[in-house]
Formats: C-alpha cells, structure tokens, sequence
C-alpha cells in the first residue's frame, strides 16, 4: 500500500464520522419536537462507531507503511475507548435526565452505540500486533506465537471484551423490552440488534487474535464467519417480524433500523470472511470481498429514499429514515477496513 492510499483509506472513516456528526446536528437542531431530538442523538452517536473504525484502519496502516511506534500502539486504541465511554456515559445522562420517552429513547440506544465502539476499538487493539499474521502465513501450525504476540491471557481478554458487551447488551434488551410502553418497545428492540452487532464483533476480535497468536485452525475457518451470518440474518428477520407484527406507529422504526442493523452486521461479514479465506491460502477473488461493505451501505441509502418518501404521508418514517443514512455511512467505513486488510492480508 502506498502512502497516498494510505491516505485516503484513513480519511474516509473521518469523513464518515464528520457527515454522521454534522447531519446528526442539523437534523437536532431542525425542529424541537421527539423526532428531531431522537434522530439527531442517534445518527451523532454513530460518529463514535466511524472514530473507532478510524484507530483500527489507522493501527493496521501504520504497520503496512512501517510508521508505527510505541506512542501510536498506545494513543489510537486510547483515543478510541475513550470516546467509546463518553458515548456510554452521554446515553445514560439521557436516560436519567427526565422520564420523558424521547430521553428513555435515545439515551438507550446512545449507550448501545458506545457498546459497539468499546467493540471495535478492540478490534483496534487487537491488531496492534496485526502484522504478526503475515509472518504466521509463512509458518506452519505447529509453530509456537511469535515472540512478539501478546500473551494468550491478554488474547482471551480482548476475546472478552467484545462478549462481554454483548452479553450485557442482550440482558438489556429483554429488561427493556418486558416494560410496558412503546418508548421501551423501541429501545428494547433496537439495543438487541446492537447487541447483535457486537456479537458479531466477537467473531472478528477471535480471527485477528488467534491469526496473530498462530492459533487460528482450519476447524474454526468458517466457523466465525457464520457467527456473524447468524446474527445479521437474526436481526433482519427480527425486524421484518416487528413491522409486520403490528400496525402501531411506534414499530416502524425500530423494524427498519433492525434491518439497517443486520446490514452492518453483514459488513462486519466481509471482514471475518476475507480473514478465513486468505489464511494459508491463496484465494484469487479476495480483492473483490471490500464491495461486500459498499453494497450494503448502498441497501443502507436506498432503503432510507423510500422511508423519507414514507414520511410525506406517515411522520412515523422520519427516525429510521435519517438513522439509516448514518447507518450507510457506518457500512461504508466498513469498506475502508476490509479494503485495509486485504491490502495487509494479501501476498
């Protein structure tokens, strides 16, 4: 990879989180009522998801162009769990400032989108080491981790952390969603297909660690791979049994970002799988796995045309037509890092 590249492929999750922050803004400051105020917080919260997204693209280039050093290893990963907490803590200041549902609402799913970045930039930190898995390429599975891997407890911690946010996720879901009221009905489902996403996180965090520990199996190749097909396709279908449950206002939005969610998840697919795929092994279509993210941030975008042409005649459409937009973005940070790794992966 060059540095001009190189370039390019870090700007775009910046540019991404920029777009998510400033349409978040605008569409907060376009009107006072609930529908603003949910919509803005939501899609501004995504910028947490592109920065993180940024210190993983950024770790893995640093070591492609041999700009990586001790005060990057640290400040990146840093940076990312930093504004990971914030996001956390902002959605439960949310939650406690009033009872009202617009709050009960978005501080929820604030909170749910900080789960995702604590996830992701794990995976940054996992990859700290990342260009130990081209050096295990060339050996067999017999050797011992490189001497400079971390040490198999710090990997089973990494592992940790994205299950962990997944476990407390799912237990937050059914809390919310045994709680009567829509305000809960919509929180409680949407923090599930967040909670989805970073179960499907835990499948890449595994991949990178084990690949750089020279753990990784053949066994397990695809193995993490249907991890994330599983809850994408679990969340998709989740979302279309919402919409077509009911015919309350108050389940349009959480069905469309439920399948905005499964998306992602399947963004999140593309990089699990090139990982499998290329493993001491030569796979000539690997080059072509980083238009699986660019094609579901385009499903994202048009999914979110036709619901603002919903919304002329139902006001119910206006959350998840906004909220998908920023979910396209997100998707197509997602190109950005498989772009990366199959630059660092290939050869």
């Amino acid at each position: 990879m060059n540095f001009a590249m190189s370039v390019v492929f870090r700007a775009i999750p910046l540019v991404m989180g920029a777009i998510c922050a400033a349409y978040g803004l605008y569409i907060y400051a376009g009107g006072s009522d609930s529908n603003h105020f949910v919509a803005g917080h939501v899609v501004v919260a995504l910028a947490a998801i592109c920065y993180a997204l940024f210190t993983t693209a950024a770790t893995i280039i640093r070591q492609l162009i041999d700009r990586y050093n001790k005060i990057w290893r640290a400040v990146l990963p840093a940076s990312g769990y930093a504004v990971a907490l914030f996001t956390i803590i902002y959605g439960i200041v949310l939650i406690t400032r009033s009872g009202e549902a617009q709050n009960l609402v978005a501080g929820h799913v604030v909170a749910g989108v900080g789960l995702i970045s604590v996830c992701v930039s794990t995976v940054a930190t996992a990859s700290t080491s990342f260009s130990l898995i081209s050096v295990n390429d060339a050996r067999t599975w017999q050797d011992e981790p490189p001497m400079k891997a971390y040490s198999a407890t710090t990997g089973r911690i990494l592992i940790a952390f994205p299950l962990v946010c997944a476990l407390i996720g799912f237990v937050w879901a059914f809390i919310l969603m045994a709680q009567p009221g829509s305000a809960y009905y919509t929180a409680g489902r949407v923090v599930f297909g967040l909670a989805a996403i970073c179960a499907s996180l835990i499948a890449l965090v595994a991949s990178i660690v084990r690949q750089v520990r020279n753990t990784f199996r053949n066994p397990e190749r695809f193995r993490w791979s249907w991890l994330v097909i599983v809850m994408g396709t679990v969340n998709i279908l989740f979302g279309v049994y919402v919409l077509a449950s009911s015919s309350e206002p108050y389940r349009i939005a959480p069905g469309c970002v439920l399948i905005g969610l499964g998306l992602i998840c399947y963004s999140i697919l593309s990089k699990a799988l090139l990982l499998a795929l290329v493993w001491r092994r030569t796979f000539p279509l690997a080059n072509r796995i980083p238009m699986m993210p660019v094609t579901t941030a385009l499903a994202c975008l048009f999914f979110a045309a036709f619901l603002f042409e919903a919304e002329l005649t139902n006001p119910a459409f206006f959350v998840p037509a906004r909220v998908l937009v920023g979910l396209g973005a997100v998707c197509f940070t997602l190109f950005s890092i498989v772009s990366i790794l199959e630059a660092g992966t290939s050869g």
